[in-house]
Formats: C-alpha cells, structure tokens, sequence
C-alpha cells in the first residue's frame, strides 16, 4: 500500500482509493485510543499527498495514530510509531 509512507519509504509504491482510504482512517482513528505524550519520540506514517502539501504550505499534517504537527525533523532518526504500525497494518487487512 503506497499512500502512507515514512520518507525512507518506497516512493514508486502504487497508491490506492483516497476516498475509501481516508473514510477508513477516519473510523480507524475514531475507534483507536490515543494517548498523549510519547509522539515525539517516533517517526509517524502520513499520507505522501500531505507530507508533500506540508513542504510546500507549512500547513501541519496528521499521522495514523493521530498526532497533529508540521513535519520539521528527519524520520530516518527516530523509531516508527507503534501506533502508526498497527493502524497501517490493520487498514492493509
């Protein structure tokens, strides 16, 4: 699946459905809990289209755990979000 990536990931992946997808996340966030505090510490999953809509706008970006902010530090750093990983892994079910 090619929507959600970390900047290390494949770029060349096939992207799917944004509509369906996006409706999927909404629930899956919706249904997930989300506990402050940790974020900071990972690298987090976020659809391409808005990791590229951030670089160009500084508009901030929401990751698949539900973290909120403008991308500023290299993700190739840190560890994936735990978070991030189950949320993706259960939208590729």
């Amino acid at each position: 699946m090619g929507m959600f990536m970390r900047r290390d990931a494949d770029p060349g992946a096939p992207a799917g459905g944004t509509d369906v997808l996006d409706r999927e996340l909404e629930k899956l966030l919706e249904d997930a809990q989300i506990e402050d505090g940790d974020h900071e510490r990972f690298s987090h999953y976020v659809p391409k289209d808005k990791i590229l809509e951030s670089a160009v706008t500084g508009k901030p970006v929401r990751a698949l755990c539900g973290k909120k902010w403008t991308p500023s530090r290299d993700p190739e750093k840190f560890p994936v979000c735990p978070d991030c990983k189950r949320v993706y892994e259960r939208m590729r079910k």
